[in-house]
């Protein structure tokens, strides 16, 4: 991905951004906390994407080239930390938990000028106890390497809906089932259905924040029925689909 030349330096605030806007791929010498209070927000690498509902957040090391998009109108909220303040511990991006003590401290500090005493020191001392404490999620699309597993990968992301087998999308790429699910636990690190799973689940959160009704977000996204997608997603996210979209709502 093409890197701003002139890469921002985090400020720590917030920003609104339309349903569909992005912001382009650029890195910043801090690390980086990034929490949608309102939307779905995803952020890209080149080693693939992650995506973050309301009560998750994704964390971006110091140095990592990234880019957002935000899906359905979204609140952006960002927390840059000093390379000395590591309260993960991750060399690489990762979706983190985040409870309710965790988002009122982020939306706190974020709207908190710089500079408003000592208050916000105390602020984000919380705020970098809590992160320590959340877990990381499985909410991560690892991008191929490998052109032929690339090209199968791009067939699903364009229409996670298809149900096409491994040994049937191999064909069409000209390699076997056998060699794909070798090369997916070797550079996607899951195998081929939990891949899928992985990108059903984030196309099915930006077509929530758009609005669409929780049967037709299944449909689209390649489950056989409301009810086998309701149990997907809560067990990924916590709560139902119709649960999130109130809460989008809501927001």
């Amino acid at each position: 991905m093409p890197e701003n030349r002139h890469p921002p330096r985090v400020l720590t605030g917030v920003r609104p951004l339309p349903g569909g806007a992005a912001v382009r791929a650029h890195r910043h010498a801090e690390h980086q906390i990034v929490h949608a209070g309102r939307g779905v927000l995803s952020v890209t690498t080149g080693a693939g994407t992650w995506v973050a509902p309301a009560n998750r957040a994704i964390w971006i090391p110091a140095g990592t080239v990234h880019e957002h998009r935000a899906y359905g109108d979204t609140d952006l909220h960002l927390v840059g930390l000093p390379v000395t303040a590591d309260p993960l511990r991750l060399g690489r991006p990762a979706v983190i938990g985040v409870g309710p003590l965790l988002r009122e401290l982020i939306v706190a500090y974020t709207r908190r000028p710089a500079g408003a005493g000592p208050e916000r020191g105390r602020l984000l001392a919380v705020l970098l106890d809590e992160l320590r404490l959340s877990a990381e999620q499985p909410l991560h699309v690892p991008a191929a390497k490998d052109s032929r597993l690339a090209a199968v990968c791009a067939i699903l992301r364009d229409d996670p809906a298809d149900d096409r087998t491994l040994a049937q999308l191999g064909a069409v790429a000209g390699v076997s089932d056998r060699t794909l699910s070798r090369l997916c636990r070797a550079e996607l690190g899951m195998s081929f259905p939990q891949w899928r799973t992985q990108v059903r689940l984030h196309h099915a959160l930006r077509l929530l924040a758009e609005g669409l009704p929780v049967t037709t977000v299944a449909h689209r996204c390649g489950w056989a029925s409301s009810s086998a997608f309701i149990d997907v997603f809560r067990r990924a996210f916590g709560h139902t689909p119709g649960a999130h979209r109130a809460r989008h709502a809501g927001a």
